[in-house]
């Protein structure tokens, strides 16, 4: 999408989930739910630890649903270093959360890194509006699900 084309809508809500996901990565090193704990290595969010902590309870909402039902595509390196589009590929067996989190993550890279051309549908203002605000939701619950309702929402 051309930034002409970007309303302040979108811009909006595009800001709301890119601070919304920056809380919640917040929240995961908080909480204990590092990376890699070791002494000395960056101090990175644990993303598959809170997957592999919380799998076990967690129910898909409706916005997960939407998410994983039509999920973004991923930019991965073709044949001859060229830029191409895939869908997310989920493992067998892997879990609802494992699945949600891949793809929040994959919009947020979408959204962060951009270049989405060539990909169908990459310049649709609908459909950027209902990733963002499907995965701002599943962020929503994401945080309940943790109970990091006091760190997510803390003022500085």
């Amino acid at each position: 999408m051309r930034r002409d084309q970007i309303t302040d809508e979108l811009t909006q809500l595009a800001f709301e989930f890119f601070y919304g996901f920056s809380r919640f990565e917040f929240c995961l090193k908080e909480n204990g739910f590092l990376g890699n704990d070791k002494p000395g290595n960056a101090a990175e969010p644990g993303w598959n630890a809170f997957v592999e902590r919380y799998s076990g309870t967690y129910t898909l909402s409706p916005e997960a649903g939407d998410l994983l039902a039509a999920p973004p595509s991923k930019q991965v390196v073709g044949e001859n270093r060229a830029l191409e589009w895939r869908g997310v590929r989920f493992g067998k067996g892997e879990s609802d959360l494992a699945k949600v989190v891949r793809v929040v993550k994959t919009v947020r890279n979408n959204l962060f890194h951009g270049g989405k051309h060539g990909d169908a549908g990459w310049d649709s203002p609908e459909r950027t509006r209902a990733l963002i605000t499907n995965s701002q939701a599943v962020l929503g619950t994401l945080v309940e699900l943790g109970d990091f309702q006091e760190d997510y929402e803390r003022r500085y």
